[in-house]
């Protein structure tokens, strides 16, 4: 191998070796930018189920609110007239006759939705 032939040898080697580095440098930007938007992407998901953690919370306190507003309402009387007819309205025997006079179960259910 005589020197001019070792010398190209080196410049084709310094060639690639820059183009290598150059691939390096813009695989390192797209990493940069992927991280970036990855960051982004996120902080964005967190505040949506911030949001969206609030708004259910806001749900539920109003269905709280409105189920303590209905407490006693058309479905309670409904229910005494029900009982008054002569059937069950509590949840063991719910619909059926009464029998022996007044059921200790409809009567609790009642007392406790006044």
């Amino acid at each position: 191998m005589n020197k001019k032939e070792l010398f190209e040898q080196v410049s084709d080697m310094e060639e690639q070796i820059g183009q290598l580095y150059q691939q390096l440098g813009d695989l390192k930007q797209q990493l940069r930018d992927i991280l970036e938007e990855n960051h982004r992407l996120e902080m964005e998901n967190h505040h949506l189920r911030k949001r969206m953690d609030n708004e259910e919370s806001n749900d539920q306190k109003d269905a709280n609110q409105a189920e303590t507003d209905m407490t006693v309402g058309e479905g309670y009387d409904n229910l005494a007239r029900l009982y008054e007819e002569g059937f069950h309205i509590c949840n063991v025997h719910f619909g059926s006759p009464r029998q022996d006079g007044d059921c200790l179960f409809c009567l609790l259910f009642l007392n406790k939705t006044k």
